[in-house]
């Protein structure tokens, strides 16, 4: 709900958009029922597999090994954090899906996000799975509203969008760039 002025204005100032994301939610009162597909398990994960669960989205989200240096950490520290809630999907006793996210009671919410599904185990119905299964631990805790960011046009929203979510708004993160030091017209980005 920005101003298109707003875009002159940052080009004005050297930013460019890096990446662009959408904000669903989705009310809780009626869960929409998606059984677990055949021969999948859903459990919660443990504290022990949290290096393994982040590793799986890690690859889920960066299949050609590319991913920034500490992305492969960022699950981990949800089995120690209040209110998270942690999940995992196996095939044969093997874990090929995670899925985190974050209670909120005092403000009615589930927090979603940490899901990824190794590219061989897609298109099965794991993560449609496992977000219905986060959303209702949520509902028992007493959220009334899941909340979601995602890329447009991505698997991931079309998996929100189909149970339902509805988009809130979109957000873009912009990254300031400097002009080059050898004086030849191109930018570089900023470093922080």
């Amino acid at each position: 709900m920005t101003d298109a002025s707003l875009l002159e204005l940052t080009k004005q100032r050297n930013y460019g958009i890096a990446e662009l994301n959408n904000l669903h939610y989705l009310s809780l009162t009626e869960l929409p029922t998606f059984p677990v597909p055949e021969g999948v398990v859903i459990r919660r994960g443990i504290r022990e597999e949290a290096s393994t669960l982040s590793e799986i989205v890690t690859k889920s989200f960066f299949e050609k090994g590319d991913a920034p240096e500490g992305f492969r950490d960022l699950i981990t520290p949800m089995f120690e954090f209040p209110g998270a809630i942690t999940y995992a999907a196996t095939i044969d006793g093997n874990l090929v899906s995670a899925a985190a996210g974050l209670v909120i009671r005092e403000h009615g919410i589930l927090a979603l996000f940490g899901a990824g599904t190794l590219p061989p185990f897609r298109g099965r119905g794991i993560q449609t799975a496992l977000l219905r299964t986060r959303m209702q631990v949520a509902r028992e805790a007493g959220c009334e509203f899941a909340v979601v960011v995602t890329q447009g046009g991505t698997t991931s929203e079309r998996n929100c969008l189909r149970l339902g979510f509805r988009t809130a708004y979109s957000k873009a993160t912009l990254i300031k760039h400097f002009p080059d030091a050898a004086g030849d017209g191109s930018t570089s980005p900023a470093a922080n």
